[in-house]
């Protein structure tokens, strides 16, 4: 008897390799692939300016990383004995003024440059709520804990997720014509929207990136990656999910990498990953005698081991 209905994902057209470089960017959930991608040793980077969950916030920071806008002293404030940025996650605060911004700036240069050279980009969208600085107008990636009063919240219009994509899209094409997208929306359930709002929210960008992804412009270098619809449709039991109930539990990260994997990265480096997953797992190995004769010849074979990839894939390091 089958218990769930898988999802038939088609293979992308633009597989990712142990060649491709990496770029990942949005919700928590673009952290969890991305530390898969990590585990495996693929070529990637996520999130440098932390954890963003809305589209246009993601368009205003790839804006300014591709067009090298530095950040200024009008761009950070001062709240609870900390500097912080409305369009960073506050993982980055500082204490000190000129450390923050030297380290937002520096950010800019590091982000630019991995964006020249990256071969794909995994866009993550979280939700579609987004709160409004009242005083600038500008919608803020993160507020930081400042007081509720200070922001109008609002949802986005598809017709504004579709414009914050595509401007997102033709901004990292004016440095890299070449570079593939890949979107999917989080699974993760932003329940302190309320249930309904979350799902509108989460229909909002469904419908934002399709209409995106069905123009003839984007047909040949975009994908998107159905997260969101494996959770809800394919896993559909709580039993799926963490102790908080809104986001998933490890064996459902697995499962969704497990698809991923089918669908997006070459089969001829699957035989790669086993290498790599096997070496990661020797290192985790706790002997019960360190010094035992038969751990040192475990430690010789593992050393060979990762010689063996590392002088065919020299970026690979253990």
């Amino acid at each position: 008897m089958q218990f769930r209905t898988p999802i038939p994902i088609l293979k992308t057209n633009f597989p990712i390799d142990y060649n491709s470089k990496i770029g990942s960017i949005g919700s928590c959930f673009a952290v969890n692939i991305a530390d898969k991608l990590d585990y495996y040793k693929f070529q990637n980077y996520c999130n440098p300016f932390g954890i963003i969950f809305n589209p246009v916030a993601i368009e205003k920071l790839v804006d300014r990383v591709v067009n090298q806008v530095y950040f200024t002293e009008k761009d950070i404030f001062f709240h609870n004995d900390l500097w912080h940025c409305f369009e960073v996650h506050s993982e980055l605060s500082n204490p000190n003024k000129e450390a923050f911004l030297d380290l937002l700036n520096q950010l800019v240069d590091d982000t630019n440059r991995q964006i020249i050279k990256s071969t794909h980009f995994l866009i993550t969208y979280g939700t579609s709520w987004v709160y409004r600085d009242i005083e600038t107008k500008q919608i803020v990636a993160n507020c930081h804990k400042v007081p509720q009063k200070q922001f109008s919240k609002e949802l986005l219009s598809i017709e504004c997720i579709e414009k914050a994509m595509q401007n997102t899209i033709t901004l990292i094409q004016q440095v890299n014509p070449e570079v593939k997208f890949i979107f999917t929306v989080s699974p993760v359930r932003h329940i302190k929207d309320g249930f309904v709002e979350n799902q509108q929210s989460k229909a909002h960008l469904i419908s934002g990136i399709h209409k995106v992804l069905n123009t003839e412009h984007c047909k040949l270098n975009t994908a998107y990656f159905p997260s969101y619809e494996i959770l809800l449709d394919e896993l559909r039991d709580y039993r799926f999910y963490a102790e908080d109930m809104l986001h998933p539990n490890a064996i459902a990260i697995d499962y969704i990498w497990q698809r991923f994997k089918e669908t997006t990265i070459l089969e001829t480096d699957w035989t790669v990953m086993e290498e790599v997953e096997a070496v990661q797992k020797s290192l985790s190995h706790r002997p019960f005698n360190p010094q035992s004769e038969s751990h040192q010849k475990f430690l010789d074979k593992l050393q060979k081991r990762i010689g063996k990839l590392s002088s065919k894939y020299p970026f690979m390091k253990f």
